[in-house]
């Protein structure tokens, strides 16, 4: 049997170690397994998300807040409603992102450098407001042990200082003074502006052109800054993401994982030739990455060059396990991890009129505190549990017979299935290297569990489409005779 191995759109199609095309799948350790779509949980913001947070409360109830270019909205999961939760006046913060935090029952939203650093507090008020202390503006915040963080600052100059880091007073989120409460900032300025910030036990701090890390020292210092990487950082705002200590990026040369003492590569010679191909450079700042650690792994959607209206249309998906890829293809303003809010039965009248036409699993969508990984589609929040994706897989090119033509009669898929899924095999071939690949009709399986085929070539690759209610699939047995020399 050919089994799958990882997908390697970086490598020659021909003899290579792993597959040519992995579509609408998710990586694992053998072969891959079946992805849901996206499907809305809500009703519309005004204009296309651009942040998305969960909080929790000390009795564990989940709050679910959203932000687009001019409001912030809070989830109301009585009404399916996204409830404008702005401060007087609302924002205009163009292309950022809005990024969150919670601190204590208080969640901190930071919208860039031309909006004041927002404050709610759970369970007590009912909109956003502007936070206490002067807080810097920024585009970038996390909490860092006991204090808030930000970097990429505006401190009320009217200037962005794009290599500053601020952080708080010690358990204050209103304590800005520096020299007060162990508040200060710091600038690191000579390695391009700051991509990102990651908060933790310590911070890393994500350059253009170097990652820093800073260390709780305590005063004179409070905070020890060292570039712990310097030859490459983080091009990419949009593409930071983390689980934990480990830190995903993508730099100049490609994606890397970070585990706060140096960076590993790990799209080397196996995507990163294919993301600079296939992304739309004019596009980069509408990137967003997240991890769903139920799946282990970390997606990045981003702008294609196929994409038809110069919005996100594809992720490609990184197992951190297993070290394997996928590409999928879908549409998703923003991706995000997030937990899901109770709803009551009587709140389900305002998102479906029967249970029939919900789609994914009532269980994990409305019992409330459940993880879930989602984002953001048509202005609305969205989850990957709607109907699974039809999916695509592509074997390497393979010499069957070697120096002659094979004739390929049948193959057997190797694949798992719940009721109503459906695989077809088809078969590309062709006799030179420099011919383009023909693929033949995709053939079903028959009652005795094989699809038939008479397809001639001197080179062949298997594909194999997955539609309905897949689950996994392993690889595919073919059966062949060789026909002589030409």
């Amino acid at each position: 049997m050919i089994d799958f191995g990882e997908w390697l759109p970086d490598q020659p199609d021909l003899n290579s170690k792993g597959l040519t095309v992995a579509t609408n799948v998710i990586p694992a350790a053998r072969g891959y397994r079946s992805l849901r779509g996206l499907t809305s949980i809500s009703n519309a913001a005004t204009n296309k998300i651009q942040g998305i947070f969960a909080a929790k409360d000390n009795a564990g109830t989940v709050t679910l807040f959203a932000g687009d270019s001019g409001k912030l909205y809070k989830y109301d999961a009585g009404t399916n409603n996204l409830v404008d939760s702005s401060a007087s006046g609302g924002y205009s913060i163009g292309t950022n992102k809005w990024r969150f935090v919670q601190f204590g029952d208080k969640v901190l939203a930071a919208g860039g450098t031309g909006t004041n650093l927002q404050k709610y507090q759970v369970g007590t008020d009912s909109a956003f407001s502007d936070g206490a202390g002067s807080p810097p503006k920024a585009k970038f915040i996390a909490v860092v042990r006991d204090q808030v963080w930000t970097a990429f600052t505006d401190d009320g100059s009217g200037n962005d200082i794009p290599f500053r880091t601020r952080w708080s007073g010690i358990n204050d989120e209103t304590s800005w003074t520096s020299g007060t409460d162990q508040s200060d900032h710091q600038d690191i300025p000579d390695a391009g502006n700051i991509t990102g910030l990651v908060g933790g036990q310590y911070a890393v701090i994500l350059l253009e052109r170097a990652i820093a890390v800073a260390q709780y020292v305590g005063t004179p210092l409070i905070y020890q800054i060292d570039r712990v990487e310097t030859a490459r950082g983080c091009k990419y705002s949009g593409s930071v993401a983390n689980i934990g200590r480990m830190v995903f990026y993508l730099s100049d040369d490609g994606f890397y994982s970070f585990d706060g003492r140096q960076s590993t590569p790990i799209g080397a010679e196996k995507v990163n030739r294919f993301w600079l191909e296939d992304h739309d450079s004019t596009n980069t700042h509408k990137m967003s990455a997240a991890v769903d650690p139920v799946n282990q792994i970390v997606c990045w959607s981003y702008v294609s060059n196929d994409s038809t209206d110069g919005e996100p249309d594809r992720m490609l998906v990184y197992n951190y396990q297993v070290q394997r890829w996928s590409l999928v293809n879908i549409q998703a303003e923003i991706i995000a991890p997030f937990f899901t809010s109770s709803i009551t039965m009587e709140g389900l009248d305002s998102i479906s009129s029967t249970l029939d036409a919900m789609e994914g699993t009532m269980d994990a969508l409305y019992k409330g505190g459940s993880f879930i990984f989602g984002g953001a589609i048509n202005k609305k929040l969205a989850t990957f549990s709607g109907t699974t994706l039809a999916a695509t897989l592509e074997t390497q090119e393979l010499s069957l017979t070697p120096k002659k033509h094979t004739v390929v009669t049948r193959t057997v898929p190797a694949f798992e299935t719940n009721a109503g899924g459906a695989v077809t095999m088809s078969i590309g071939t062709r006799n030179k290297l420099d011919d383009a690949v023909s693929f033949s009709t995709a053939q079903s399986l028959t009652t005795d569990g094989f699809c038939p085929h008479r397809d001639q070539g001197r080179f062949h690759r298997m594909r194999m489409q997955l539609t309905g209610n897949w689950q996994k699939a392993f690889g595919v047995d073919v059966e062949g005779s060789p026909i002589g020399r030409r």
